[in-house]
């Protein structure tokens, strides 16, 4: 569903302050895979989730959805096959539109448009049906300004806008770090409901290892741009956070020594 190759990103190039963010990187997502990436600051997951979203174009390498090449396409065009939530729960609506103003926005993204209403009786219920899946009572606050939600009824109903268009892929960049906790989990709990009820094929960007290891069916770790470890099945749930720290270190020859990353 979604493949990756030799994918190269660098941050200004032939300058004291070159970067590179991302180094040949080849991975390959199956239909309906759950996959989280875990890694410290600068390892390059948000550079990646830019590339794929094309946020951000890499300087070689192709990309491809449902065997379908990607890579030049902008960003609005891929976004009718990319569902994407943020870190920042302000981030992904529009706080001065109303829930349903916002839904409809979301539900157009693979639809042709035209001169018709966004919101009509017919999609007012889709909206209230899919709202009460969130057990927040959002169902009943349709004319609510989303700037008044909290932030994790905003994350919430970014989370729904991503996916009940069932995109081909969904990516999830850190959703649940700007969160308390309860809402933390709440959202955690959210996601794992509405990928397993759509089939969706999942990228999820996470700093806690222990969310790495509890979600999803395959784990991947990466450092200096690149992926380093790839591991899945049995292997993923036997897992414990020691290993994965030995592991690091086992391959980079180095402690990983961000405390953000072992406890989220």
């Amino acid at each position: 569903m979604l493949n990756l190759e030799h994918i190269s990103v660098t941050f200004n190039e032939g300058t004291l302050d070159e970067k590179k963010a991302l180094k040949n990187i080849n991975l390959r997502l199956s239909e309906g895979e759950f996959v989280t990436v875990i890694g410290g600051n600068g390892a390059g997951k948000s550079t990646l989730m830019n590339v794929i979203s094309g946020n951000l174009f890499s300087d070689i390498g192709r990309i491809s959805i449902n065997n379908k090449d990607i890579s030049s396409l902008p960003e609005y065009k891929r976004s009718q096959m990319i569902g994407r939530v943020f870190q920042d729960p302000m981030a992904g609506t529009a706080p001065s539109m109303t829930i349903e103003e916002n839904l409809a926005i979301a539900y157009g993204r693979n639809r042709s448009r035209g001169l018709r209403l966004g919101v009509n009786k017919k999609r007012r219920e889709l909206f209230q049906e899919h709202l009460k899946t969130l057990n927040l009572g959002l169902e009943d606050r349709l004319g609510a300004k989303v700037g008044l939600l909290s932030g994790g009824e905003r994350q919430a109903l970014s989370l729904l806008m991503a996916t009940f268009t069932e995109p081909n892929i969904l990516l999830l960049d850190e959703h649940t770090a700007a969160l308390d906790p309860a809402r933390a989990e709440l959202i955690t709990d959210l996601t794992s409901e509405i990928v397993d009820k759509f089939n969706l094929t999942t990228l999820m960007v996470t700093h806690n290892m222990q969310q790495a290891l509890d979600m999803g069916d395959r784990l991947i770790m990466m450092d200096a741009g690149q992926i380093i470890l790839d591991v899945s099945g049995e292997e993923k749930q036997s897992l414990t956070i020691p290993q994965l720290l030995e592991e690091f270190q086992r391959i980079r020859g180095r402690q990983l020594v961000s405390d953000q990353t072992v406890l989220g």
